[in-house]
């Protein structure tokens, strides 16, 4: 099968994928007061991270236009399949659809299938590799697409932040919930529910609520021995190594993967987030 991975900048690959001709990256805008940043290869996570430090308006961004989803579509590859952000938290995915009907506009059908990936970052990227897998079996494109959908709805997102402040000012969480994180040192364990960032619990600070992620994980995640697990970073490898050896240690998996956020995981996940998909 001749196919196509196609994911907005918050599918946040491995060094190794990154150079797999199978995917492509369609990059978000990000605004930190007036500087502008492309997130793209050029994007330098700890520049970032200290002109956001240092710059007292909040981080904004700006998802992919149509334009440049149809742009991508327009390939020789027959099948393509499209992998975003939450549809809640960013207007990627309508921009995505929208750009599949302007391309069919154009250039007439082709088999496209654009997938609301209900997470972000290291969920993004759980979901591309499934469908490579599935590519690579040679299954048709319908199946392909149903069983990535099906694999989406089972798949459980989970994230743990040293702040919230960038999600609760844009309009991401309560202010009563950032405040008792920032204030008390009350780290919640957040998790996404149709896509919807919720609250599952919280400890006293960051190794305390990643241990108590790590626990919940394993309490609602049924047998794990067929599952892949992804964690994320942002500028936290000890962490998302903490993690990965906590989990380990009460469970077994098909595969582990560790992987460094991009600009737009970053921009949310702050510095020392720590996203995991199971």
């Amino acid at each position: 099968m001749r196919y196509k991975i196609i994911g907005d900048s918050c599918l946040d690959l491995t060094e190794d994928l990154k150079k797999d001709s199978h995917f492509e990256m369609i990059p978000f805008t990000l605004m930190v007061g007036d500087k502008q940043f492309i997130d793209d290869e050029s994007f330098n996570q700890k520049e970032f991270l200290k002109i956001v430090k240092e710059c007292p308006e909040c981080p904004k961004t700006a998802c992919p236009s149509p334009e440049m989803f149809k742009e991508a579509y327009h390939c020789e590859e027959e099948n393509v399949f499209v992998i975003t952000i939450s549809g809640p938290l960013s207007g990627s995915y309508n921009s995505a659809v929208l750009a599949k009907t302007l391309y069919e506009e154009e250039y007439g059908k082709k088999n496209i299938a654009v997938i609301n990936s209900e997470s972000a970052s290291s969920g993004q990227m759980s979901i591309a590799l499934l469908i490579k897998e599935l590519c690579e079996q040679g299954l048709p494109f319908e199946e392909v697409e149903k069983r990535a959908l099906a694999y989406r709805d089972e798949m459980k997102t989970y994230f743990v932040l040293e702040t919230l402040d960038t999600l609760r000012k844009n309009g991401r969480l309560t202010g009563l919930q950032a405040f008792f994180a920032t204030k008390l040192n009350i780290k919640p364990v957040m998790s996404a529910e149709k896509g919807v960032i919720i609250k599952l619990d919280q400890a006293r600070g960051i190794q305390k609520a990643l241990q108590k992620m790590a626990e919940i994980m394993i309490k609602n995640g049924g047998d794990t021995a067929s599952k892949r697990l992804v964690i994320s970073h942002c500028n936290a490898p000890e962490r998302a190594e903490y993690v990965k050896e906590k989990l380990c240690s009460m469970a077994k998996f098909r595969e582990v993967l560790i992987t460094e956020t991009g600009g737009l995981a970053t921009v949310y996940a702050n510095d020392g987030g720590v996203i995991v998909v199971l």
